[in-house]
Formats: structure tokens, C-alpha cells, sequence
């Protein structure tokens, strides 16, 4: 697989003649933001209006499942963004731009309305959860769950010097995974990367249509507890255990989900957070982004938390004859 480096901030070759052929050929073109991956996003600055442009470059990246997955978005009534005009080959997109309000600095600067917005968060994945999954994506079930969790066993040990028993651990998530996937609940089209980072607040629309979203090209099928854990347990951000309490509760009500819902929150919030604790480790080794090192304490305190929770009791005994104490968030703690 490719890495994907930190690249500078500067519009790829083809852009001026992408924007001329799209009516954009005045406009001004400045950084915007890049991610985890090869794209990086710009924004171009016309007379009077203003859009986003995304570069997705080929090999490594393919803008088709974010058109699509966008296109579906706005067919069942939340907001994408609109794709004004693509250039394939090229990886090009001109994308409509949803503004500055971003969700996690609207809350960094006026925490007070924390429960509000992280309601209306909720409420989307309601509304979401009500439609029958995008036709055409593929399953995000058991087996992908234990492939994913392999990232801690092949980079997360290894880079802090660990040697753990990979069998124990397959074994110990199968038996605390296999009754959520045979729970019934979804398939629902899963977002997978649903957090305050990814959350615009779009001017001039009301309800969830405020909720612009982001990041969300690789949907798949799966459960709908993945992306209510996605948000509510936030590598970048705190979100107290108070309010992750109130917006499960709020979650369970609105959908009439029951104890299984409730099993799978904390087996899939766990899930998710090591599995992340790997993809940060690999981040930092693989694709030179150490920054991703700053996160790993609060990555920790999510999974101690959630190995409370009744049901995780294999994994959270694998977790303690595995790995021990000073090599999970303290041997972090230089990074903060």
C-alpha cells in the first residue's frame, strides 16, 4: 500500500485549465486543509462566490465513491457537498463549499452548546438509520471488524516493543464480536469516520439539512451503533461520559433500540478505538505523520472505558495479560 506524505499545500498541475473548463477560470486558488490520506482540499475564491477543490490524485486515490456516496447523501435529505464539477482523470473535483463553521471550533468556542449540537448530531445518524443502506456498498461485518483490528497486533506492539499472543486475541474479539453481528440490527449505511472534524454547520438550513458532512467516501454497510460510537467517542475531542450517556439514551428512544443496541455501542466503540490506536502507530511509522502520536492517551482512556462495559470481558482480560499498564497511555504521555 502507499504511503501518503505530507505534501505541500500547493494546487496539483492541471487545475488552472480543470477551473478555465468549469467557469472557474478567474478565480484564485488557496490552501485549505489536507487529511490521512493523499487528498488535500482548496479553496477557490471567484467574483462574489467561493467552492471547494478537492484533489484526489490517481493511483492513489479515487473521487468516484465520494461522488457517489455524496449524490446519495443529498437524495435522502442531509447535506454534502454538491459536486459541481469532476475531472476524473485527473482526480479533480469542484465541490460546493459549506463554509468555515466547523463543528468541533463552534464547540471549542461555545461549549455551552455541547448537548444541542451533539443532539442534532445524533438525530442525523436517526434519520440516516431510517433509510435502507446505499445500494452497493460492501459489508462492514465480523470479518472486516477482526481485519480491522489487526492494525494493534501488527503496529501498535511492535513500535512500543511488545510481544503479544495474535491467536488469544483473534479468539477473545470473535467471542465478544460474533453476538453483534448476529444481533439483527442493520445493515445501515455506516460513515465510518462520523466526527466533530468531519461536521460542518451549513448556513441557511435547518434540522439535520444543518449538518454538513465530510470525509464519508468510504461508507460501507454495517451496524448502526459504529457511527453513533464514531462521535460520541471522538479521537480529537472530549465528549463526557454524561453526555455520551444522554445521546445513547436519546439514540435508544428515537429508534426503539434495545440491550442489543446497547451491547453493541460499547463492543463496537472498543472495536473502533483499538483499531485506531493501531492506525495512529501506523500513521506515525509508515506515512511520517507523528502528530497523530498526541492522540493516543485519549485513545486509551476511550478503551478502558469501554472495556468496563459487561460483555467485553475476554478482550479486557487479553488486555491485561498483554499489554501492560506503562505501554498504553502513559507511554504516551511526552506527547501531550
Amino acid at each position: 500500500m502507499a504511503t501518503a506524505p505530507n505534501q505541500p499545500m500547493i494546487p496539483p498541475a492541471g487545475t488552472a485549465a480543470f477551473l478555465t473548463a468549469c467557469g472557474w477560470g478567474d478565480a484564485r486558488v488557496e490552501p485549505l486543509a489536507g487529511d490521512a490520506s493523499f487528498r488535500r482540499y482548496f479553496r477557490v475564491i471567484g467574483e462574489g462566490r467561493q467552492a471547494v477543490l478537492m484533489d484526489a490524485p490517481p493511483p492513489h486515490e479515487d473521487p468516484r465513491p465520494f461522488i457517489a456516496v455524496a449524490e446519495w447523501l443529498t437524495s435522502v435529505g442531509l447535506t454534502a457537498p454538491e459536486i459541481i464539477a469532476r475531472d476524473l482523470d485527473l482526480g479533480l473535483l469542484l465541490l460546493g463549499d459549506m463554509g468555515n463553521d466547523r463543528l468541533r471550533e463552534t464547540l471549542d468556542d461555545d461549549p455551552g452548546r455541547e448537548e444541542e449540537l451533539y443532539r442534532l448530531a445524533t438525530d442525523l445518524l436517526v434519520r440516516l438509520h431510517g433509510q435502507p443502506p446505499m445500494a452497493g456498498l460492501p459489508p462492514h461485518g465480523l470479518d472486516q471488524w477482526l481485519d480491522e483490528l489487526m492494525l494493534f497486533p501488527d503496529w501498535y506492539a511492535p513500535a512500543l516493543g511488545l510481544e503479544v499472543d495474535r491467536d488469544s486475541y483473534r479468539a477473545a474479539w470473535t467471542e465478544v464480536l460474533g453476538p453483534v453481528a448476529a444481533d439483527g440490527l442493520g445493515p445501515v449505511t455506516v460513515l465510518r469516520d462520523y466526527h466533530a472534524e468531519n461536521i460542518m454547520l451549513v448556513a441557511g438550513r435547518e434540522g439535520v439539512a444543518h449538518l454538513g458532512l465530510l470525509d464519508f467516501q468510504d461508507a460501507l454497510a454495517g451496524h448502526p451503533a459504529y457511527d453513533l460510537a464514531s462521535v460520541l467517542e471522538d479521537a480529537r475531542r472530549d465528549v463526557s461520559p454524561t453526555l455520551e450517556r444522554a445521546m445513547i439514551d436519546h439514540y435508544r428512544a428515537a429508534t426503539g433500540g434495545g440491550a442489543a443496541f446497547e451491547r453493541a455501542y460499547w463492543v463496537l466503540a472498543a472495536q473502533r478505538n483499538t483499531r485506531i490506536l493501531g492506525v495512529f502507530v501506523r500513521l506515525w511509522k509508515r506515512d511520517g505523520k507523528p502528530q497523530y502520536r498526541a492522540f493516543q492517551p485519549r485513545m486509551w482512556g476511550l478503551l478502558e472505558r469501554d472495556l468496563g462495559a459487561a460483555g467485553l470481558e475476554p478482550v479486557r482480560d487479553w488486555f491485561d495479560r498483554n499489554v501492560p499498564l506503562a505501554m498504553r497511555a502513559a507511554a504516551w504521555a511526552d506527547d501531550l
